[in-house]
């Protein structure tokens, strides 16, 4: 049904827009209600107050490029999530549990590949993981101490919990976990989960930490597996080992106004291939043999967010600067950073607001050096890409009713990829959303 209605997207949040997609289902006023759906005459209170909660949604972003790659073409690519919250306390008397569910499926098509623009970072965050079912989220939630120590054990993504971030902008660099972004074959972030286990604890009212171990599995990170198992939460054979983040949180109250900040480190048990040397600790390209292997892979990564004028959580300028690094010996990208702002209330119109952000993505040198003597050896030219892939984007997010945003936006990519050789693209976009 969802895969039918997918079909029509666009056609779909228009007519949310109009406010046709909600019938007589609901008598909630739109132009206050933080859901489309409204209350469901009451319902859906009764059901929260109960210990049921629902997040039902729907996320679309189209993408026109007008300069760089070998097409000036549009593609569009959507994401329906189904999600539900159950309170156990509230349901059976289980004094501090809670268990999770969240169903996503995805469709459509990658502008950057079609287009040939050759980028590193996805100009339709939203595309990725396979364009299929997913198994987003399926975890127990327990809390201990007065709610001071939260455990979380099932399948999750690990952008979930760890090194959280908002997914404002439509350019993946200044999207979710960063990490994810740059050893995304082992960090797994939405709407791709693996069996993990979450212990947080919160040290003061202020600050926090937290330790988690994730099932490394190529399986994960498979497309093709995902189309055929993205619902089934079973054990896949392969793993290679576990993936394990160390964070250091802090959530201060600066002149009244709120900030996050979050530091940490992550090691991956898995082995991890050399992108130049073989074993014999030679060029791979020139002596063939296979790729040395590393005995771990790790990075680490800062996140800082401050609110810096205005009202606290309201109208007011929020700052932002995220730097993740990984190993550079088996990472093909190996560091990335974006710095950036928002603006809520513009206008006046407080569930509007603005955003610019820039930012870089850097190709391994290791992998450059390699494909460097493979073009020397073999006489292709294939693209080397040795540098930084930087991006800016500026959006306005409009919200005609709480429960509608349409964020038109530009994108500029300067060297995709890293390389000098692909021209520099230019993007106008429109990121939507629709919460029911």
């Amino acid at each position: 049904m969802l895969n039918k209605l997918a079909k029509g997207p666009i056609a779909g949040v228009l007519l949310a827009c109009l406010g046709l997609g909600a019938t007589a289902a609901h008598a909630d006023d739109l132009s206050t209600s933080k859901y489309l759906f409204g209350d469901w005459n009451g319902e859906r209170t009764r059901l929260e107050d109960a210990g049921v909660k629902f997040d039902l949604g729907y996320g679309g972003e189209a993408a026109h490029n007008y300069s760089g790659g070998t097409k000036n073409i549009t593609r569009y690519t959507d994401q329906w999530k189904l999600g539900a919250s159950f309170d156990l306390q509230k349901l059976w008397g289980w004094n501090g549990a809670a268990f999770n569910i969240v169903v996503t499926d995805r469709n459509g098509r990658n502008i950057g590949a079609d287009a040939n623009i050759g980028n590193n970072q996805l100009i339709q965050e939203v595309y990725g993981r396979g364009q299929t079912w997913h198994l987003t989220v399926f975890s127990l939630v327990q809390k201990f101490f007065d709610d001071r120590l939260t455990w979380k054990i099932g399948r999750l993504p690990v952008g979930e919990d760890i090194n959280q971030f908002s997914c404002d902008f439509q350019n993946l660099t200044f999207c979710g976990a960063q990490p994810g972004n740059i050893v995304g074959d082992y960090w797994v972030n939405w709407p791709t989960s693996q069996w993990a286990t979450v212990i947080k604890f919160d040290t003061t009212k202020e600050t926090f930490v937290q330790i988690a171990a994730y099932q490394v599995n190529p399986k994960y990170v498979d497309d093709s597996y995902a189309s055929h198992n993205g619902l089934k939460p079973n054990f896949p054979s392969g793993t290679t080992g576990a993936l394990i983040p160390l964070e250091f949180g802090w959530k201060p109250s600066v002149n009244g106004l709120p900030g996050s900040y979050r530091a940490g480190v992550w090691y991956n048990t898995s082995k991890g291939d050399d992108l130049y040397l073989n074993t014999d600790h030679q060029p791979l390209a020139e002596f063939g043999g296979r790729a040395l292997q590393h005995d771990s892979r790790k990075g680490a990564w800062i996140t800082f967010q401050q609110q810096v004028n205005g009202e606290a959580g309201g109208k007011g300028t929020t700052v932002f600067l995220n730097i993740a690094s990984a190993d550079h010996a088996t990472s093909a990208t190996n560091n990335q950073i974006s710095l950036g702002m928002e603006y809520k209330g513009i206008f006046d119109r407080p569930n509007d607001f603005i955003g610019a952000a820039i930012g870089g993505s850097h190709a391994s040198g290791y992998a450059a050096k390699n494909q460097r003597l493979v073009n020397s050896i073999t006489g292709s030219d294939t693209v080397v890409n040795d540098g930084y892939e930087k991006v800016a984007e500026v959006f306005y997010s409009y919200s005609p009713i709480p429960s509608i945003a349409l964020r038109p936006n530009l994108q500029y990519i300067k060297d995709p990829g890293g390389s000098k050789q692909n021209d520099d693209a230019f993007i106008l976009g429109l990121k939507m959303s629709v919460a029911f």
